[in-house]
C-alpha cells in the first residue's frame, strides 16, 4: 500500500470527513430554513409560510425568500403583475415571474424612461439658464442710464460763403413798423442825392 509522506493519510482522511458533516449542515438547514417548495407563486407561499409555526426572524427570512422567488404579484382579475421600482410602474406579466422575453421589454421600457428623464434635465437646464439670463437683461435694464451721449462730427461741413446783404435795395416790409419807415426813409435819401450828383457838371 502507497503510504503519504509525513501523515498525509491522516489528513485527507480529516478533510474528507470535514467536508462530509459541511454537506450536512447546509443540507440540513437549506430543508428547515426554505420556505415550502410546493408554492407555484408569492401569495401562496406566503400562505404556506403563515400556516408553519416558526418564530418571527424565520417567519421574515421565509417571508423575504418568497418574496425573491416570485417576482410577480397576482392580480384580482387573473394573471400576474410586476413592480419595476425602478420606473415607479407596474407592468403586466404571463406567470409569476417573468419570462425572459417580458425582462427584455420591460429593459427596453427602462431605457425609454432614461431617455426622457435625460431630456427632462436637459430642457430643465436650458430653461433654467434662459431664465437666468432674461434676469440679467432685466436687471442691467434696469440700471439708472448714464448722461446722455453726444454726437460729435469728424469733421465740419464746409460753410458757404455769405454774400454781404445789400442794404440799398428795399426789402418787403410791413407799413406800419418803425424799421420799415426808416429804411424807406434813408432809401429816398439816397436816391435824392444820387441823382443830384448825376446832375451836377
Amino acid at each position: 500500500m502507497y503510504r503519504f509522506p509525513n501523515g498525509g493519510a491522516k489528513k485527507h482522511l480529516a478533510l474528507a470527513v470535514a467536508l462530509v458533516f459541511v454537506a450536512l449542515v447546509v443540507l440540513w438547514l437549506g430543508i428547515r430554513g426554505s420556505p415550502p417548495e410546493s408554492a407555484r407563486d408569492f401569495e401562496q407561499c406566503v400562505e404556506q409560510v403563515q400556516t408553519t409555526p416558526p418564530s418571527n426572524d424565520e417567519r421574515g427570512a421565509l417571508l423575504t425568500d418568497c418574496s425573491a422567488r416570485f417576482a410577480g404579484r397576482r392580480k384580482a382579475g387573473g394573471g400576474y403583475t410586476y413592480y419595476d421600482f425602478m420606473q415607479d410602474r407596474k407592468f403586466d406579466i404571463a406567470g409569476p415571474n417573468p419570462t425572459a422575453e417580458e425582462r427584455k421589454e420591460i429593459d427596453r421600457e427602462y431605457m425609454g424612461f432614461l431617455d426622457a428623464q435625460r431630456r427632462e434635465a436637459v430642457s430643465a437646464e436650458l430653461a433654467k439658464r434662459q431664465n437666468e439670463q432674461l434676469r440679467a437683461d432685466l436687471e442691467s435694464a434696469r440700471q439708472p442710464a448714464g448722461p446722455p451721449m453726444v454726437l460729435t462730427p469728424l469733421a465740419s461741413p464746409p460753410t458757404a460763403a455769405k454774400r454781404p446783404v445789400d442794404r440799398s435795395k428795399s426789402t418787403r416790409c410791413e407799413d406800419g413798423s418803425l424799421s420799415c419807415s426808416w429804411e424807406k426813409f434813408s432809401a429816398a435819401l439816397r436816391n435824392a442825392f444820387a441823382s443830384s450828383s448825376k446832375t451836377k457838371p
